[in-house]
């Protein structure tokens, strides 16, 4: 008996020292700091990365990652109000950008040579794409910097741009509201939700996907990114590292900040095409607090380049409209290879639909049809397009599809 009220005491002593231990590892799990084992996530197939030690130190301590809460900006008063605006590109020596200089009218310009260390212009280091140029930009320029930035690719045309400007920078810029972009502070200059929205990216998976390398890589430079930031479950916003800024959006962050993430660019062993991706979806991130950023294309479109249709249904037909014409092009295309030149004579006065029940020649039936086809989808999609051009002109239009209450006299 008295050997048991001996050992009592210890099984008590040994029973609190395995709860406080069970609760410090729980604790330190839950927040990310037991470093060493993944945490999970959500069904276990996520990760919680642990903090990294930052990169880049500025004065001996780490710039400051909390996210800011950012204010909606309000534009100049009057119709045409004049903005200094800067055009900012990387390039490399072999691009041609004659086209910014040719066609792009309003805008200074700051092109990057990536490649050229005796250009007026060029980054520290050739790596991780545009988005080293991006931030070379606002470091280089921060205490000087323009109302308005849009920070674009070298090549004019690109699938990466708007089809519905013929996928052309130079009319993007041409349609661009700079009242948007002073109301949003940071404006992605693609509409269209593919690829990135919604529900695009998963940091922390730990499984590669091969349309998504560098969702994989998330897991481990997320915490060296933003190591006081916990690891988002979703990143969603449209691609492709294209997107306009106000100056004091850029204003909002510290310099520091900016140099610590060019610094994380040029120390990382991601490879330079996957470090370059992974920032494509981090912008909106950095100048919107948001981890997912999908603004309704009807929004972006109307508001942001006075092109109105509506609503996003009305888009999306559109949208699917074109790509069945350019489809139709390509099978047309192959016909005529194939098949030598089509006889015009064949093609008579008769609407798509009375075609397709018409006893037509066989073999230039395919061939008449789909040059139907494309006509009038074409000769349709000229229309809706003048349309909402033309609606676009009307502030009262933007600002419905914008959510904006309209008051009397609004501009754009």
């Amino acid at each position: 008996m008295r050997s048991l009220r001996n050992i009592l005491p210890l099984l008590a002593f040994a029973s609190c020292g395995f709860v406080l231990v069970s609760f410090t590892i729980f604790y330190l799990s839950r927040e990310g700091r037991w470093r060493g084992i993944p945490q999970t996530m959500g069904l276990g197939d996520y990760v919680q990365s642990p903090p990294a030690k930052p990169y880049f130190d500025a004065d001996g301590s780490a710039p400051p990652f909390n996210i800011s809460e950012f204010v909606p900006g309000k534009p100049k008063k009057g119709d045409g109000a004049q903005y200094s605006k800067t055009l900012v590109i990387a390039k490399t020596k072999s691009d041609n950008t004659t086209w910014v200089e040719e066609d792009v009218v309003g805008w200074d310009t700051a092109i990057y040579v990536v490649d050229d260390p005796t250009a007026p212009l060029h980054p520290p280091k050739n790596k991780g794409h545009e988005a080293m140029v991006y931030f070379s930009y606002i470091i280089d320029h921060y205490d000087n910097l323009p109302e308005i930035m849009a920070f674009m690719h070298a090549h004019r045309t690109g699938w990466h741009n708007e089809e519905i400007f013929e996928f052309d920078a130079a009319e993007m810029l041409r349609h661009l509201s700079l009242e948007r972009v002073v109301r949003q502070g940071y404006m992605n200059m693609r509409c269209l939700w593919s690829p990135g929205c919604p529900d695009w990216l998963h940091p922390g998976r730990l499984h590669e996907d091969q349309n998504k390398k560098e969702e994989f890589l998330f897991a481990a430079s997320w915490s060296e990114i933003f190591p006081d930031m916990q690891v988002p479950q979703t990143l969603s916003q449209p691609c492709c590292g294209q997107f306009a800024l106000t100056r004091e959006r850029v204003l909002s962050i510290p310099r520091e900040r900016y140099m610590y993430y060019r610094d994380w660019l040029i120390r990382t062993d991601i490879r330079d095409t996957m470090s370059g991706r992974i920032w494509e979806y981090l912008w909106h991130v950095v100048f919107t607090a948001e981890y997912e950023h999908c603004p309704s294309p009807n929004a972006c479109l109307c508001d942001g380049f006075g092109i109105c249709f509506d609503n996003d249904v009305k888009i999306d037909a559109y949208y699917q409209t074109m790509w069945r014409i350019r489809d139709a092009k390509d099978e047309l295309k192959k016909f005529i290879e194939a098949d030598g030149a089509l006889d015009e004579d064949a093609r008579i006065s008769l609407s798509l639909d009375e075609l397709q029940d018409a006893d037509l020649p066989d073999g230039d039936s395919q061939g008449i049809l789909l040059t139907a086809e494309v006509e009038e989808k074409s000769a349709e999609l000229q229309k809706q397009k003048k349309e909402a051009l033309e609606r676009g002109k009307d502030p009262y239009y933007r600002a419905k599809a914008a959510g904006r209450v309209y008051n009397e006299g609004d501009g754009f």
